[in-house]
């Protein structure tokens, strides 16, 4: 539609242009939609940017929106909406109660009235402000030397580990009341200001840098404290002296005077802006930069172009009702924005003219804001639905399982990173070996700091530091550790310790080591340097490295042998299930419990979820989390049957054989809640000989049967040991792999600025058409100097035989 606008038809369907609903109303036979068009009519006085004119189409691609955001508040709009009927275009304006059934004008009206897309993205906001207290300014807090670890909380008096709070006067930890915020406590943190009037308290699980909620027990309600980095720093927590300024610069990170802010973002030379079709910007969404890195390196793969802008038009043909719920309409579209080159034109030499005439710079009108692609991408995820800073890999490996769970067509672009992982276990003890394979999508590369090459000037520069530190002087000129890259990748190859390895040879715990290589190589080999690390002041801290990363790379000598003569294997026996007859006394992995719990979660629900699954880790744990969040006795505490309350309920332990050759059913349930299908589950189960880890490996090796499972499977006799191995033959080929020579090229790597991953700033740098670009958010740039050494993720593609 030459006007412009937003097509809603009567089933929700979204599209753009007369072309598209024509379309749509062909395959479906709707013929009544909504037209939609907003109009500028007025620039806010003051407002930032340069004037525009009285009335313009506010022209919408979905949600593909241009860098003056027509929804912010620097513009005066108003909106039209017209009732269009297909096939003769008849339109009715709107509103009009006279002509219109009742039940159209309420349709119309209700869809109006909408929380779109784009105000879902913005915080919620209190009906009613928050007061500072009236104790803030003026708290005592006590020197007894405590301080707060980052993990492992436990009430001082009872031994509840959620709806925890800390007291900011004497660094006590307590828990709640029960009825607070909706979850379990005894009321100690209310008797204990009973007991000494101490005011203010702050509950643990809700720090960030950007506040956390305190509660006044004086005065009786949730109330702000103006002071809380100040008062949380007394007790170690340093994590909110980090303040942020208008560019996202934290002040620790100002100095040194050549900052790793102005190396990465190559900042003091005058880059060409790029443009047209690959040069495209993303909008930075409030802390979304590193959606917009992984999604401009993504979008820079030929298979993920062909896979979503190749196959544009029938993806949208045949989206879903609602397609802001489809991910493959949101993929092509996002890609669409990026590649189509329609939102990336250069400015026309007239307009150049004139901002020189005048010497003002009007505001860059190029790239898009994805705002429907971050709402749905991120919805239901804890920590990539919030607005605040997240790690790049874990969105990385996040949009890949996406990928995974939603094919488009025959082909998987996510194959093109799959590789399978052999791993090499060995007990030192009977010197026995056992080796397993595993699907991964990332070369994780250790930080070899005891490999540095200037390790003298490192030592005499953190001398000169803490000197200026003790003196109040500023501090010297930063000195980068140097690691060589062929360091890191020794630390990858070399052994490291099994904690609590048990031994089937020896039917006992015993010593082990594993060492990991690759079974097969991917066509595209994602590196990431494993910079982060999280110290007990609680600050999430990044080891500042400078690494040789090499433009060529050859791992062909990491490729995995396999059992090699003379080895003997490990036997292959599960180790055996023990019940305690104390509850208590169950060994739970803490360290899983307490990712989960950082991830907002209730306490017992994590140790719940951790327990259930067998100790396989937070991400397995994770999974049963997402499956069992409605159930009402979600937060409530982990109760451990007795073992005579396990056997009389008919179900085998787990690791034991059914006597009908059925798997237990309580692994069953474990697979399922994981989001596996049922038959997948037994299937997985009777090929593992009912092992529960490595029924997971199995399914995670066997993704084509997951794909090809239908509901019909669930019915069939599987207590027939014909059918599971039948069905074992046709997973066989194992999980779909592009192997070939591990020689490799570099082309695109994101680095990160700042101290941890929960702040900070990510641009991405790319290879295209024989020179480097920089991505970094709108602005999209030839790159004078890639500062290839300070990467935190790298891609490579193989080169060709």
């Amino acid at each position: 539609d030459s006007e412009g606008g937003l097509y809603v038809c009567t089933n929700t369907f979204l599209g753009f242009g007369r072309e598209h609903i024509e379309r749509h109303y062909r395959k479906t036979g709707q013929c009544v939609y909504l037209h939609l068009k907003r109009h500028v009519v007025e620039k806010v006085p003051g407002a930032s940017g340069g004037a525009l004119p009285k009335r313009r189409n506010a022209k919408l691609f979905l949600d593909l929106e241009t860098n003056s955001d027509l929804n912010s508040d620097d513009f005066e709009y108003e909106d039209e909406a017209k009732l269009v009927i297909f096939p003769d275009h008849y339109e009715i304006s709107l509103p009009n109660i006279e002509e219109l059934p009742a039940l159209v004008t309420i349709a119309c009206d209700a869809f109006l009235s909408a929380k779109s897309p784009y105000r879902k993205q913005d915080p919620d906001s209190w009906e009613e402000e928050l007061q500072a207290s009236k104790h803030a300014k003026t708290l005592v807090q006590l020197d007894n030397g405590v301080r707060i670890p980052p993990s492992g909380w436990k009430c001082s008096k009872c031994d509840l580990r959620e709806n925890l709070w800390l007291n900011l006067t004497d660094g006590s930890v307590l828990c709640g009341k029960w009825f607070f915020d909706g979850s379990g406590g005894n009321g100690h943190a209310v008797e204990h200001y009973k007991e000494t009037g101490y005011p203010l308290a702050v509950k643990l699980g809700t720090i960030t840098p950007d506040g956390a909620d305190v509660y006044s027990f004086d005065e009786e309600e949730p109330v702000l404290d103006p002071h809380i980095a100040k008062h949380l720093a007394h007790f170690g927590i340093d994590m909110l002296q980090m303040q942020v300024t208008e560019n996202g610069l934290r002040d620790n990170d100002i100095k040194p005077r050549v900052s790793e802010w102005e190396v990465i973002q190559e900042a003091g030379m005058k880059l060409k802006p790029m443009y047209g079709p690959g040069y495209t910007g993303m909008k930075n969404l409030g802390n979304s930069c590193y959606l917009n890195a992984v999604m401009q390196a993504i979008f820079s793969i030929p298979e993920f172009q062909r896979a979503y802008v190749g196959n544009l038009s029938r993806i949208f043909d045949c989206s879903p009702l609602d397609p802001t719920q489809d991910f493959n309409t949101q993929m092509a579209k996002l890609g669409h924005g990026l590649l189509s080159g329609q939102y990336s034109k250069p400015p026309m030499k007239s307009e150049l003219i004139e901002q020189v005439m005048k010497e003002e710079h009007k505001p860059q009108h190029n790239g898009i804001s994805p705002r429907m692609f971050k709402a749905f991408i991120s919805k239901g995820h804890p920590e990539f639905s919030s607005n605040r800073q997240q790690d790049a890999q874990e969105f990385f490996l996040h949009l890949i399982n996406l990928v995974e769970r939603n094919p488009v067509g025959s082909e998987n672009p996510s194959d093109v990173f799959r590789f399978l992982v052999e791993e090499r276990t060995q007990c030192c003890q009977s010197r026995k070996v056992r080796y397993t394979e595993r699907v991964d999508y990332i070369m994780q590369l250790p930080v070899a700091m005891e490999a540095a090459t200037n390790k003298d000037e490192l030592i005499a520069y953190e001398l000169k530091r803490r000197e200026a530190e003790a003196a109040r002087r500023p501090p010297p000129e930063l000195v980068r550790a140097k690691i060589p890259f062929s360091a890191c990748l020794q630390a990858f190859s070399e052994p490291s310790n099994v904690e609590d390895f048990w031994s089937s040879a020896l039917q006992a715990k015993s010593a082990g080591v594993k060492t990991s290589c690759f079974a097969s190589f991917p066509e595209y080999l994602v590196v990431q340097i494993k910079k982060f690390t999280f110290g007990l002041d609680w600050i999430p801290k990044k080891l500042d490295i400078s690494i040789d990363m090499p433009d060529f790379l050859d791992i062909s000598h990491l490729r995995a042998r396999g059992l090699q003569p003379g080895e003997e294997e490990l036997p292959d026996i599960a180790p055996p299930i023990i019940i305690p007859d104390d509850p208590k006394a169950l060994d739970i992995d803490e360290s899983s419990v307490m990712q989960l719990a950082e991830m907002g979660f209730p306490l017992e629900a994590c140790r719940k979820a951790v327990y259930y699954t067998g100790n396989l880790g937070a991400e397995v744990a994770f999974n049963w989390i997402i499956a069992h969040m409605e159930e009402p006795d979600f937060a409530e505490p982990l109760v451990i049957p007795a073992f005579g309350e396990v056997a009389s309920s008919g179900a085998a332990v787990f690791g034991a054989v059914g006597l009908d050759n059925q798997p237990p059913e309580e692994m069953v349930a474990i697979i399922i809640s994981m989001g596996f299908q049922r038959n997948l589950a037994i299937q997985a189960l009777k090929a593992t000989n009912n092992n529960l880890e490595r029924a997971l490996e199995w399914i995670f090796s066997h993704p084509e049967l997951e794909e090809e499972s239908e509901p019909a499977l669930d019915v069939m006799d599987m207590d027939n040991n014909a059918n599971a191995n039948i069905l074992a033959e046709m997973g066989s080929q194992g999980p779909r792999i592009r192997d070939g020579p591990g020689r490799y090229e570099l082309f695109g790597f994101i680095s990160h600025m700042g101290t941890s991953t929960m702040s900070g700033h990510y641009v991405c740098h790319l290879k295209k058409e024989g020179r480097w670009v920089i991505y970094n958010d709108l602005r999209v740039c030839a790159s004078e100097r890639p500062p290839k050494d300070l990467g935190y993720i790298y891609f490579y593609h193989r080169i060709p035989s």
